[in-house]
């Protein structure tokens, strides 16, 4: 797209080329001119802009959204991390201590984290585990074990609060090329009503889903097994649930659905790095053990864990020079109804 100089240069050649005269650029004619170019420069802007958002391959946020809306798909929503905290007494009592529903515990960030549901420490007990969830959606809330360190108004008699487990199932909002990609994706397997590509547009429109496998007739004729993961990998049986009940409400006659997580394949990982000079080890290390744990989620369900893939996460962590594996050592095929996800992790110092 031209700028307002190339644009306003332009009408001063034509208006020489035209009349014999020349501009001068700090004239009357020439301010003119040049507001007219800002103008045009503009429309041409706007008319750029309305372009963009025609077409499904350049369109942005709630214009893709429009595209999407046609094709029968809709942005996923962000949704909040679920987990378990436990608060703690110092001395056992005599009769039971209730714990509210909505008590706000935080980590040493402070994000915080909200009760959904009472709990009760028993007479004679020193605990109670109480459900709770992340007040903000987002993949913020997926905390690990032990960030929970402190509550924001203990209540009566508790000391201390915490999570033994981490908090899981927090995703952001679908962003936009996300949703292009379901968009473009469902031009090429047209849903029909019965096909897999129906059954997996439904689900993935689903807040709280990462990814989706679609097996006809794994049971036999007129079955329909759907193989679903949460970010986190195994979805909870609440999401199990929602997704059965739209799907038996919109299935076809004489077809049975059923809907279930993914079987895990634990990928046990252990390799060298050799820090690039201008970071330590231990920077290194830390940068790698992010890459690799950030992408083992729940969107990796049904598809080879290459080797390629992992390597090129560590060559991109920050600070590092060289690196080599010793476990995997090689590509690990993986079944349409399986999830890799991450076992144990060694990161060493390579050697000179």
């Amino acid at each position: 797209m031209k700028s307002i100089d190339e644009i306003y240069r332009e009408m001063k050649e034509e208006y020489s080329r035209k009349t014999g005269l020349s501009i001068n650029d700090g004239g009357d004619m020439a301010v003119r001119l040049y507001a007219v170019a800002a103008q045009l420069f503009s429309l041409w802007a706007q008319a750029d802009y309305v372009n963009r958002q025609a077409f499904p391959q350049t369109a942005e946020g709630k214009f893709l959204g429009y595209h999407a809306q046609l094709r029968g798909l809709e942005r996923r929503g962000a949704t909040r991390a679920r987990g378990i905290i436990r608060f703690e007494i110092a001395e056992a009592l005599g009769e039971d201590l209730t714990v509210e529903s909505g008590a706000v515990c935080l980590t040493a960030a402070g994000a915080e984290f909200i009760t959904t549901e009472k709990g009760v420490i028993p007479a004679g007990s020193l605990f109670c585990d109480v459900g709770a969830e992340a007040r903000l959606p987002g993949l913020s809330g997926n905390i690990p074990a032990g960030s929970i360190v402190r509550m924001a108004q203990a209540p009566a008699g508790i000391v201390s609060c915490r999570n033994l487990n981490g908090f899981f199932g927090g995703m952001d909002e679908e962003g936009d090329e996300e949703l292009r990609k379901r968009v473009l994706a469902s031009y090429k397997k047209l849903p029909n009503g019965a096909n897999a590509a129906y059954y997996e547009t439904q689900v993935l429109n689903m807040d709280g889903v990462a990814a989706v496998m679609v097996l006809p007739k794994r049971r036999g004729l007129g079955t329909v097994d759907i193989i679903i993961s949460s970010e986190e990998g195994t979805p909870s049986f609440e999401l199990l649930e929602r997704v059965k009940t739209q799907l038996e409400a919109q299935r076809e006659i004489c077809v049975d659905i059923e809907v279930s997580g993914p079987e895990l394949v634990t990928v046990d990982i252990a390799l060298e790095i050799k820090a690039d000079g201008e970071h330590s080890f231990q920077e290194a290390e830390a940068a790698v053990r992010s890459a690799l744990e950030e992408y083992f989620s729940g969107k990796l369900l049904g598809k080879d864990l290459l080797l390629a893939k992992l390597g090129n996460l560590v060559y991109q962590a920050r600070g590092v020079e060289n690196y080599r594996f010793s476990s995997p050592s090689s590509d690990l095929a993986v079944s349409p109804h399986q999830l890799p996800v991450l076992g144990s992790l060694t990161v060493t110092e390579m050697g000179e």
